[in-house]
């Protein structure tokens, strides 16, 4: 009687380059990992079953030959940790190969020790449900066939073992035992693995389902673009000629007679100057820059011309703003990113107009800004659906949409952002921007 061992997929090892992969070959790479950690365990079982069956039964078996294949399945098992290092995709062939290499060492094992009399011939069966759970159906077929052929094989060709046949004996009988051992095995490996296995699947469709659901969001906000372009376009005619009208009547005698009126006109003005500041931002961030090109300028600089721009936009009182970044670095003006800033601030400003902080500071290779307010806070139910579109707590129809472009624009630049409450009251928004993806290399050309 000898126990072989077998080898199984999924643990739950988070590796380096499992964020950088897709759900499908994150979950491959993890499969091929817990088949490389089942192995060794296999391995050293295998061992130490080896020198039982030959020094404490005293039952004649190869013992040398059967150490070499458990050397070969060691030496395979380590290049299969140097495979875990490569790029390359885990795909379902290579773990068909790998579960059919656990086969032949199951097969070399038990032709060795009795073949198909061998009662952990049953752990064929284990290697026929790991394939059904992780391969595709063809490769779980050919390890039907696989199988039974070796099965038949050993039936036939095997090296018989000098036991009795004393099955009759219940418990007592070798046999018996091996086989009670053999299904506790199957049993224990099914229900501890394939449940690793279930729950390695779920991560992967998780995965999927953000993945679905980032795509819907980007192509809600390329929508809302093109929206935005097209009522920017249309906008641009009657602005210009209410821009020439306010003109006209400046200089009228009933207007300029009159302060109060010329004041209402000036300040007409002003509302149909920032309309068209706002079309023309809308229409460069679209790409259609009506002839203006994106300037070079440095972050505290940039950040320093958002917040008196918007400063002198609302006005807010209360607004306390410091600029921690330290040495400056070149970079791009972005108008995805000043209207980022400014939905934040807005945000705040609208929940807390006489108390708002922005701090802007560099922490390791990230710019991070962080705005809060001393206002009510996010609703606790809410807190979850911030970031999606339409989840505001102004209580007007179309909301939400500022810190759904928020999140949006910082994903698109590999950043996050976190939203909450602060415990003395208040809510806080903190934005984390790699500088790579902002900012200008060393060597690269100016004016641009």
């Amino acid at each position: 009687m000898l126990l072989v061992g077998t080898a199984s997929p999924m643990v739950n090892v988070v590796t380096p380059s499992l964020a950088a992969v897709g759900p499908d070959q994150a979950a491959g790479l993890k499969n091929l990992q817990q088949l490389i950690q089942l192995r060794w365990m296999a391995l050293f079982g295998q061992i130490a079953t080896v020198a039982v069956v030959a020094h404490g039964m005293d039952i004649p078996i190869p013992e040398r030959t059967m150490y070499a294949v458990l050397a070969g399945l060691g030496v395979f098992n380590l290049f299969s940790l140097l495979r875990c290092r490569s790029p390359l995709p885990v795909t379902a062939t290579e773990l068909l190969l790998t579960l059919l290499v656990d086969v032949g060492a199951l097969t070399a094992l038990l032709y060795l020790s009795g073949g198909s009399t061998n009662p952990f011939v049953f752990l064929f069966l284990l290697q026929v449900i790991l394939g059904a759970v992780l391969l595709p159906v063809r490769a779980t077929w050919v390890m039907v066939g696989v199988t039974t052929l070796c099965f038949a094989g050993l039936a036939l060709w095997a090296r018989p073992l000098p036991l009795p046949l004393d099955h009759d004996q219940g418990l007592a009988s070798p046999y018996t035992q091996g086989m009670l051992i053999c299904f506790v095995l199957n049993a224990v490996l099914l229900v501890v693995f394939i449940s690793r296995i279930v729950d390695n699947l779920r991560e992967r469709d998780t995965r999927l389902a953000l993945l679905r659901q980032r795509a819907a969001e980007e192509e809600h906000v390329v929508r809302m673009g093109l929206l935005a372009s097209g009522a920017a376009h249309e906008l641009g005619t009657p602005l210009s000629t209410l821009a020439v009208i306010l003109g006209d009547w400046q200089h009228l005698p009933h207007f300029s007679s009159e302060p109060e009126l010329a004041d209402d006109v000036a300040e007409m003005q002003a509302q149909v100057a920032r309309c068209k500041a706002i079309v023309s931002g809308i229409l460069l961030s679209a790409g259609e820059a009506r002839g203006e090109s994106s300037s070079e300028t440095t972050v505290c600089a940039f950040l320093d011309s958002v917040v008196q721009a918007w400063c002198e936009r609302r006005n807010c009182s209360g607004f306390h703003y410091h600029n921690a970044f330290g040495d400056d670095l070149p970079m791009v003006a972005d108008s995805a990113i000043q209207q980022m800033i400014g939905n934040v601030l807005d945000n705040a400003a609208d929940a807390s107009p006489h108390a708002v902080w922005f701090e802007a500071r560099r922490e390791d290779d990230a710019l991070v800004l962080t705005v809060w307010d001393q206002g009510p806070g996010f609703a606790p139910h809410l807190l979850p659906q911030i970031g999606k579109p339409y989840q505001s707590t102004k209580g007007h129809p179309g909301g939400g949409l500022g810190l759904f472009l928020v999140f949006n624009v910082a994903r698109t630049l590999g950043g996050d952002v976190m939203v909450g409450n602060l415990p003395e009251g208040g809510a806080q928004v903190r934005i984390t921007l790699p500088l790579a993806a902002i900012t200008l290399a060393e060597d690269a050309p100016h004016g641009i």
